[in-house]
């Protein structure tokens, strides 16, 4: 009989001997529950049952949907490719694995993955993997390294842009071209444009030289020239917000702007042979730049002629080879030998540990410094005297 359908939604009442009794709900004073009960019941096993004859599936199919989290059965067919963005919350990953129809539901994926420690181990990136699988099985592709579409490129440190596109083009096949017209407009490719502000009076001129941060990349096979760049310099923003760089130029460099500061760093990238000097010669730059102790307060560093000649299309050569009307070209903008203080732009893209030195360099009152060994290790001076000592240490170590 219809009374004595359960559906679980009254408590059970107590019995003359105390046992309990389904079906019913316990009586209070001046209430009948009987035949309103009996209706109810009727009316819900209808909704539950979703209607009569062909209906009645689809409608239990609904409602059993909120009961039970719908999910594949089994290793799924086929394949699938679906990418992993990077600091990807795992609703996040579920959303794109529903849309690729890898998994039935999102909710499937968040139960498989608290159901496995090792789902914080998921790496961003492009992964194949298989279409209508299971949640479980899903997450397990996703955790095996295997499955991980594997398009790398590293950038090293000190590279040029025009060195970068051509370490990028290789990589991915875009055309040099394609990658030299998205690099045109800096802050369309994410540089706020307050890191373009100098402060030492020089014109700014924006460019996207030393804002590709070198690190080892994850190309997606769908990149874009911009979307790469794009990339580089959100993981340059994110480097140097993490050190905090703009705001300790700024509040220890006296009034040197972030961008200066960036220049010093290539500057130093260029011209160290050894990491360990880094922030040494960023401290001669900033020395020979702002402090007027130096002639024209030139920095005379040989590296900043020979970006310009790379910029131009015309060859570089090593300092020895070149020739002093070279070196002292008043054509060349980026010639420090012609022109007193900084570069008009970077002249690389610098690392973490160049950044740093730039940020915040030893103490020292050096004005020279010359390579003195095999390692590149440099001797630092605040004399011209001191510095003639150091170079004749250089050539009996065979180095000049």
């Amino acid at each position: 009989m219809i009374d004595d359908l359960d559906l679980g939604f009254d408590e059970p009442e107590r019995g003359e001997k105390g046992r309990h009794r389904r079906g019913f709900v316990e009586r209070r004073k001046g209430r009948s529950g009987g035949r309103g009960k009996t209706i109810f019941a009727l009316l819900m096993a209808l909704v539950l049952l979703g209607g009569i004859g062909g209906g009645a599936f689809y409608g239990f199919d609904r409602v059993q949907n909120y009961f039970v989290t719908p999910d594949y059965d089994g290793s799924g067919t086929g394949q699938a490719m679906v990418e992993v963005k990077q600091g990807a919350l795992i609703a996040e990953i579920g959303d794109t694995l529903v849309a690729a129809d890898v998994v039935k539901s999102t909710k499937a994926f968040i139960e498989a993955a608290e159901a496995n420690a090792l789902s914080k181990n998921i790496q961003p990136g492009l992964y194949k993997v298989r279409k209508q699988m299971s949640a479980e099985k899903a997450l397990a592709m996703l955790l095996d390294r295997k499955n991980k579409v594997t398009n790398q490129v590293t950038i090293p440190e000190g590279r040029t842009a025009k060195d970068t596109y051509k370490l990028l083009s290789d990589k991915t096949k875009i055309p040099v071209k394609e990658f030299e017209a998205a690099a045109k407009d800096p802050e369309a490719l994410g540089v706020p444009d307050f890191w373009f502000v100098r402060r030492d009076g020089k014109k700014v001129t924006k460019s996207i030289e030393g804002f590709l941060y070198p690190d080892t990349y994850e190309i997606a096979p769908n990149a874009t020239a911009e979307g790469i760049l794009k990339d580089m310099v959100d993981n340059f923003l994110s480097v140097t917000e993490a050190m905090k760089f703009a705001e300790q130029v700024q509040e220890k460099r006296g009034g040197i702007s972030p961008y200066e500061a960036l220049i010093v760093a290539s500057m130093a990238q260029a011209e160290a042979g050894n990491a360990d000097d880094l922030g040494k010669i960023a401290r001669v730059a900033y020395n020979r730049a702002y402090t007027g102790k130096f002639p024209c307060s030139c920095l005379e560093f040989d590296v900043s002629v020979n970006y310009y000649w790379q910029l131009t299309g015309r060859k570089t050569k090593a300092s020895k080879d070149m020739t002093t009307a070279e070196i002292r070209d008043p054509k060349n903008p980026y010639s420090t030998h012609a022109h007193p203080g900084l570069t008009p732009t970077p002249i690389n893209n610098p690392g973490k540990q160049a950044l740093q030195g730039a940020m915040d360099p030893p103490e020292g009152g050096w004005l020279f410094f010359v390579a003195i060994d095999k390692q590149g290790h440099s001797a630092f001076a605040s004399t011209n005297a001191e510095h003639e000592r150091n170079i004749e240490k250089a050539k009996q170590n065979g180095v000049l």
